[in-house]
C-alpha cells in the first residue's frame, strides 16, 4: 500500500558506484547495481537519511512521495537473510575520492620475469570504508588487522593477507561504536567464513579482538575466529583460537 512519506533519492548522474551510502544504511535498502546505488525496494528505506552525509558526490537527497510503507521487519530479514550486489562497472572514469571506490584487483602470476607482488585483490581496506554488501566479503576468509601490523609484520602480504579479504582499523583511534556495527552488518550479509585477527602486542590493540567478537554477538553469529599477535620486532608471539 502506498503511502505519502520521505524516502531516499539517488541521482544516477552523480553517483560514482563507491558504496559509502550502503555501508551506512543500517535498513540496507542500498546497493551497488551495474555500478551505481540504488534503493533495493522502497520498503526498506526509512527516509531518515543516515546515508546522505557520506556521500561525496551530493547524489543523495530525502524527497516526499507515495511510496511502500516502511517495512522494519522485512528489511531486518532482508539483513539477516544475505543481500546481493553486483561489482561496480567502470564504463567511465571514476569520480570523487578514489579511496572509497570499490575495486577488484588482479594479482599477476609469479614468473622469472614479475617477482611476487601485492597479495591485495581488492579497495577500499579500512572498516569504516567498505560497505557490508562489497562482493569480495562474499563467502570470504576475513582478515581484521590494526594499521600498524603490516609495518611491523614483513611477510604480511605471504603468511597473513593472500587468499583472504581484508579490513584494517585502529582499535586506539578509530570510532570503537561504528566498527562494531559495521561489522555487525558485514557478519550478517556477507557469509564469512572464517576469521583472523592480526594485532599488536601493545594493551590497547587488544581491543580489535573484542570489537570482533561483539560484533559476532550483535549479529548472533558464530564464525571461527583466530588472534595473531606481532611483537614490535615484527615477530608472531601468539596465536590463539577466540571463543565466540
Amino acid at each position: 500500500m502506498k503511502t505519502k512519506r520521505q524516502i531516499i533519492e539517488i541521482d544516477e548522474a552523480k553517483c560514482n558506484g563507491c558504496g559509502l551510502c550502503a555501508a551506512a544504511c543500517a535498513e540496507g535498502a542500498i546497493e551497488i547495481v551495474g555500478g551505481k546505488a540504488c534503493i533495493v525496494q522502497e520498503a526498506y528505506c526509512d527516509g531518515l537519511g543516515a546515508c546522505i552525509g557520506e556521500c561525496p558526490e551530493g547524489a543523495l537527497t530525502i524527497v516526499e512521495r507515495g511510496v511502500d510503507a516502511f517495512d522494519a521487519e522485512a528489511a531486518e530479514a532482508r539483513l539477516r537473510a544475505g543481500g546481493k550486489t553486483e561489482p561496480p562497472e567502470e564504463k567511465t572514469p571514476p569520480r570523487g575520492c578514489p579511496s572509497a571506490r570499490i575495486q577488484m584487483l588482479t594479482v599477476p602470476p609469479v614468473s622469472s620475469t614479475n617477482p611476487p607482488s601485492s597479495a591485495l585483490v581488492h579497495w577500499p581496506v579500512q572498516i569504516r570504508l567498505v560497505p557490508p554488501t562489497a562482493p569480495f566479503l562474499k563467502g570470504a576468509s576475513l582478515l581484521v588487522a590494526s594499521d600498524c601490523t603490516p609495518v611491523a609484520y614483513p611477510d604480511f602480504h605471504k603468511d597473513f593477507l593472500k587468499g583472504r579479504a581484508v579490513l584494517i582499523g585502529c582499535p586506539k583511534f578509530d570510532d570503537m561504536e561504528a566498527n562494531v556495527s559495521k561489522l555487525k552488518d558485514i557478519f550478517l550479509t556477507a557469509e564469512i567464513k572464517d576469521i583472523t585477527v592480526l594485532i599488536m602486542e601493545a594493551p590497547c590493540c587488544s581491543k580489535l579482538s573484542m570489537i570482533v567478537k561483539e560484533g559476532l554477538r550483535r549479529a548472533g553469529r558464530k564464525i571461527p575466529v583466530e588472534v595473531a599477535v606481532v611483537s614490535a620486532r615484527g615477530q608472531i608471539i601468539d596465536r590463539t583460537a577466540l571463543a565466540v
